[in-house]
């Protein structure tokens, strides 16, 4: 039965669509300031952003901050990451290509998350 008090991101958005890149961070440091369980799963391009240096270098408005200091947000909430290994295939990325924070999951281990969780968000 889902826990309504979890929440599960699925980031599938990468540095290809800067746009789309600071919201899911921010909605997730959000809900867990608000008291929700969050986690976050990377696939397809959104592992993109997890590889070292490249949230520094996407930036969703001219301007603005960049994607870095909205993940570092959810790192310092203590909001998991998770990899799907498929997509760093996909990409050519390798655990040391990562940032610390990262755990490196199978597909299933999403359908766990999404079947645990209250809310299921896709960006």
């Amino acid at each position: 039965m889902a826990d309504e008090d979890k929440i599960l991101i699925i980031m599938t958005s990468g540095k290809d669509t800067p746009r789309r890149c600071a919201t899911p961070f921010f909605f997730a440091s959000l809900a867990a300031a608000m008291d929700y369980e969050v986690t976050m799963f990377f696939t397809i391009d959104g592992t993109t952003l997890l590889e070292k240096g490249v949230a520094e270098t996407v930036y969703p408005r001219e301007g603005g901050e960049n994607v870095a200091k909205y993940m570092n947000d959810c790192i310092e909430a203590d909001i998991p990451f998770y990899c799907c290994t498929a997509s760093m295939e996909l990409h050519g990325l390798t655990k040391e290509d990562l940032i610390d924070h990262v755990e490196l999951v199978g597909g299933a281990t999403m359908w766990e998350l999404a079947d645990d969780a209250g809310k299921v968000l896709t960006f």
